[in-house]
């Protein structure tokens, strides 16, 4: 894998000859910034930004990342800061940039992910987004389309003048909206049907048998019925027109993917209020395990998982259960202020590299269990 000015990395050239890698160093010192790269790669978004110009480094104009997979295939992705991104394979630059990761597949957990309880209903939606994107990568374009319509619908209803005179504008609108809002809804729907029976297993086994998971997809649009496209598309073009009057008035758009709201349910009670901290950090961990088995039973290859400072956000109960649940069938990318929350098995079998200020350290050639060697990574968080 290799990087240039993608964010504060200048340039890093990195070879992974074990299935599990730990980035080791102070916070700020770019570990994120390097498991971001390889999100990028695997799925053309990251969690932490959607916008180039923030992963590009200051005082540059371009960014590129590359990396080679196991199967030969050498992806490029390069980020401008003006004419949008460039794709390539082998080489070979890609018509449609949805090409590039292929079979290439990664789930991101970090301590953002932590908020999903807890937080908006835009942060659960944002997650299952990127659930359905690791399924269905075209699912990214749906959602760049409908983003643009919405913005544009939305600009219609507050501008001023007659409202006769935007009607036909307002009546081919609701058409293209209702038409990508349904496939949102709709992938939205199916994805959220296969991962909560794996979810709700996963907190079972977290719990101890104590917590009964469920997870309710609550549409920004009523819809009835099964999963079938024509009458939710009916029923969204008929509630924007019900709806007119009000959204004129408040200049916004009432109906649609962008109020869904994904319920997180312990028993019948909401997670959000009732569930405890403990609770809810083991919700996120099943569900975030749950999303790796989905990606991995859909895509047919287990996809890589980068946990980016997680660790830390858990108690030593937690972590254990979790480097557990990840065993040997899956590649990690793994940040880490230190080495203390790894047991000795998992650190045999890792590769470590250490990171500040965007570059790469000394790599040991194995990792131990030698305090002496963790207290000595702690210490390096000083300025």
């Amino acid at each position: 894998m290799e990087l240039r000015q993608f964010r504060n990395i200048e340039h890093l050239r990195l070879e992974l000859h074990e299935p599990r890698l730990l980035v080791v160093g102070p916070n700020g010192e770019g570990k994120s910034n390097l498991l971001e790269a390889v999100e990028l790669l695997c799925s053309l978004r990251s969690h932490r930004t959607g916008s180039d110009r923030d992963l590009i480094r200051h005082g540059h104009s371009l960014s590129q990342l590359q990396a080679m997979c196991s199967d030969g295939d050498q992806l490029q992705l390069e980020l401008r800061q003006r004419g949008g991104r460039i794709a390539s394979r082998n080489g070979k630059v890609l018509e449609r940039q949805l090409d590039l990761p292929g079979r290439l597949r990664c789930v991101t957990f970090s301590a953002l992910d932590l908020d999903l309880v807890r937080g908006e209903p835009a942060l659960r939606r944002q997650w299952l987004d990127r659930v359905v994107l690791q399924l269905e990568p075209v699912y990214g374009d749906l959602l760049s389309r409908y983003g643009r319509l919405l913005r544009q619908r939305s600009q219609l209803l507050r501008r001023g003048g007659p409202v006769t005179q935007r009607e036909d504008l307002l009546d081919a609108f609701d058409l293209q909206m209702a038409a990508i809002g349904t496939r949102l809804h709709r992938r939205r729907w199916r994805a959220l049907r296969r991962l909560e029976p794996l979810a709700a297993a996963w907190q079972e086994r977290l719990s101890g048998g104590r917590d009964q998971l469920r997870l309710e997809y609550r549409s920004g649009t009523l819809l009835e019925g099964e999963d079938a496209e024509a009458p939710w598309r009916e029923a969204m073009v008929a509630q924007l027109l019900l709806q007119r009057s009000e959204e004129l008035r408040l200049g916004q758009c009432l109906v649609g993917p962008q109020r869904d709201e994904i319920a997180l349910l312990l028993g019948e009670q909401p997670a959000r209020r009732y569930g405890s901290a403990g609770q809810q950090r083991t919700l996120v961990l099943a569900l975030k395990l749950a999303e790796l088995a989905l990606v991995e039973e859909v895509v047919g290859a287990p996809p890589l998982l980068l946990l980016d400072d997680v660790l830390a956000e858990l108690d030593p109960q937690r972590q254990r259960l979790l480097l557990e649940a990840v065993g040997e069938g899956h590649q990690c990318l793994v940040s880490a202020t230190h080495v203390d929350g790894f047991g000795e098995g998992w650190r045999q079998a890792a590769q470590l590299v250490r990171l500040r200020g965007g570059s790469l350290g000394p790599e040991p050639k194995a990792l131990t269990a030698d305090k002496r060697d963790a207290d000595s990574l702690g210490a390096e968080s000083g300025p």
